[in-house]
């Protein structure tokens, strides 16, 4: 137990570091996949947020695209696609601020690369890479209702370091390892439950 405290203790006395600034902006939206840069605090590593609704793919914004939404950077590939977030930013956030769709089953808000999202009932998800990608989709519908729960129970407005070290320390009751958890992708695809 005193590991657990010293340890918190040691997370809390970081607190003006930049990465939980930027991953915790306290301005009603958070916490966020967001990574400290000269210009503020980027959603995504800089990813066009947009893009994914209008053009179903992945890609990179420009720093001379780019809105401020809630204390948080967001860039855009064109002009086009600024403007319609500037319309309408609510439509365009990836669920979980960002996070790893996969980490929030398990109450942890970690990683997420714009690289590896999916598009499921008009919202955008991200994932920490295709593995977690392919292991949320297994079922999609109940890892969704798992993720909501402890986001609105747990993260939403929470800090994202403490968080994740509660729930690495303390895990949920249906927690998988990440070997479990591709064992069970690769079961899947040989049976033919999941595609690529």
């Amino acid at each position: 137990m005193r590991k657990v405290l010293l340890a918190v203790f040691a997370v809390v006395a970081l607190g003006g570091c930049a990465a939980m600034q930027a991953q915790n902006p306290g301005a009603g939206y958070g916490p966020v996949n967001a990574q400290p840069s000269e210009g503020g605090r980027v959603m995504l590593g800089g990813y066009d947020v947009v893009s994914y609704f209008t053009e179903n793919r992945a890609q990179r914004g420009a720093p001379a695209h780019r809105s401020t939404h809630k204390d948080i950077v967001f860039q855009f590939a064109s002009a086009e696609n600024k403007a319609r977030f500037d319309a309408a930013p609510e439509k365009y956030l990836p669920q979980y601020g960002g996070y790893c769709a996969n980490g929030i089953v398990y109450g942890i808000p970690w990683g997420g690369n714009g690289d590896s999202w999916r598009m499921i009932d008009g919202k955008l998800y991200i994932f920490g890479g295709n593995g977690s990608r392919d292991a949320f989709l297994l079922d999609a519908k109940a890892n969704i209702a798992l993720a909501d729960g402890y986001w609105k129970d747990e993260v939403e407005g929470s800090n994202s370091l403490l968080q994740r070290y509660k729930r690495v320390t303390f895990r949920v009751p249906h927690y998988k390892t990440g070997e479990e958890l591709a064992k069970m992708v690769a079961e899947a695809r040989a049976a033919g439950r999941l595609k690529e």
